[in-house]
Parts: structure tokens; C-alpha cells; sequence
């Protein structure tokens, strides 16, 4: 992955996970572009390889993850209190959910075929 790449990747992540955000409950917290970031770096890969099987399944791990690590740091660790899915079903210990998790898991087709056009942007420059 070329450095272009890995910019890119990052910039798409952290400027869309809080735009989402913003979009889906109207407020976004510092961290979760951060989170973004990450989740862009990770997945890009992931959804740009030929043949990328399971995409949406990968995408719900990947995120959930990343949820779980910040949600850990961020609202049980230094108490910011981002979000709180506590009252959510299948939580775990407040910080990820299955109803979120399957969210992230229809996110996998369009954040795939963002991941294809960084892909085909960089290698035109």
C-alpha cells in the first residue's frame, strides 16, 4: 500500500465515521474521527484486494472492534462518555452492540466501494 494510499484511507475514515456520526444521532465526539482514521487504515486493505470475500462481515468485526478499544478508553477509562449502549441489547459492558454491529455490517458494501475508488484515484496520480 502506497503512502498515497494510507493518507487517503485515513482522511476518508476520519472525515466520514463523525460525518455519519452527525448524520445518524446529530453530534460526534473528537475520538470518533480518530476512530475513523483507523478504521480506514484497516480496512482498506481488507476491501481492496481481489476478490475481497465476506467484506460486510469483515467491516462489522473491524469496526466493532475499534468501537470496543475507543469506548473502553474513551467512556470507561477517561469518562468522556461518547456513547453508552447499555440500555441496548446484547451489549457488552456498554461499549458495542449487536444492533451496531449489524449497522457496521451493511456499511461493508459502500465503504468497499469507497476503498476501490482511493484505489483507482492513487494509482492515477
Amino acid at each position: 500500500m502506497k503512502k498515497t494510499e494510507k493518507i487517503a484511507a485515513f482522511t476518508a475514515g476520519f472525515t466520514g465515521y463523525p460525518l455519519l456520526e452527525m448524520l445518524w444521532r446529530g453530534r460526534t465526539h473528537w475520538s470518533m474521527a480518530l476512530a475513523g482514521g483507523v478504521a480506514g487504515l484497516l480496512l482498506y486493505p481488507l476491501c481492496t484486494k481481489k476478490g475481497a470475500r465476506l467484506i460486510c462481515c469483515k467491516t462489522a468485526a473491524v469496526i466493532t472492534a475499534i468501537e470496543l478499544v475507543f469506548g473502553c478508553v474513551f467512556n470507561l477509562l477517561l469518562r468522556q462518555n461518547v456513547w453508552d449502549y447499555s440500555k441496548k441489547p446484547l451489549n457488552f459492558l456498554g461499549q458495542i452492540c449487536l444492533p451496531y454491529s449489524c449497522l457496521w455490517f451493511l456499511l461493508g458494501v459502500p465503504v468497499q466501494l469507497l476503498c476501490r475508488g482511493i484505489q483507482r484515484l492513487c494509482r492515477n496520480l
